[in-house]
């Protein structure tokens, strides 16, 4: 059997991480490839997140967020080619949110061949909510499902002008979105995205991030994430 067949499961409670022996292969090629580093924190899964080298697809039930900004960037890529180039590329933001179950599905070429790494978090539970985040950010390609804002809705305001972090001091950290001047932006207290299906270019939680599950898998050829169930009942508060 192929090393890279292997999933790499993580089925522990929240705050506790095992790794179960793998072929050394896949391992690194995940890892490498997704930008994904963990460490036990404050009794949480501690996760820097980052994948930025091509498009990655992801599904989710939904994402429920606090302090939403968005704006439109341009994002720095790479072509196949090796030269350099932008994509337009629309920046959304969280302060806080919990997610409903979340997907991520990435192609790559390992020794030649097309294989797809598959990150899934958090349980099967259309109830729960149970994955928590500080300080998302998404670029967005392209992107289905529902939105819903509350609280002071703005729209098309001045993207360098849309906060959603905050700095120690509590203030609002200037352009967390790093927007051009006079590009499109969005501004809300609150957003919720139900059944979400789309493509990021970027996919960044530098913050906390806690899942009762986490599961990595290398799968030959292209898998996609399953279509997202839709939520039941509301989400926390994050």
């Amino acid at each position: 059997m192929s090393p890279a067949s292997h999933p790499i499961p993580v089925t522990v409670p929240e705050g506790r991480t095992r790794w179960r022996r793998t072929p050394a292969v896949a391992v690194p090629a995940l890892l490498a490839a997704a930008g994904l580093g963990s460490a036990m924190a404050s009794g949480a899964l501690a996760v820097g997140l980052r994948i930025q080298d091509r498009p990655v697809d992801f599904t989710t039930s939904s994402l429920y967020g606090t302090q939403y900004g968005a704006a439109v960037v341009d994002q720095p890529v790479v072509r196949p080619d090796g030269t350099a180039a932008t994509v337009r590329v629309l920046r959304m933001g969280f302060a806080d949110g919990v997610i409903n179950g979340l997907c991520l599905s990435q192609r790559q070429q390992i020794a030649g061949a097309t294989y797809t790494l598959l990150l899934t978090l958090g349980d099967d539970d259309p109830r729960s909510w149970e994955i928590r985040t500080k300080n998302t950010v998404l670029d967005l390609r392209n992107a289905t499902g529902v939105l819903d804002m509350d609280g002071i809705v703005d729209l098309n305001v001045n993207g360098a002008d849309v906060k959603t972090v905050k700095d120690a001091s509590g203030a609002y950290v200037a352009n967390p979105l790093n927007s051009p001047q006079h590009r499109f932006g969005i501004q809300a207290r609150y957003a919720k995205f139900d059944r979400i299906v789309g493509t990021a270019q970027d996919f960044q939680i530098p913050g906390l991030l806690t899942t009762p599950k986490l599961t990595l898998a290398v799968r030959p050829g292209t898998v996609a994430c399953p279509a997202p169930p839709g939520p039941v009942g509301t989400p926390g508060t994050p």
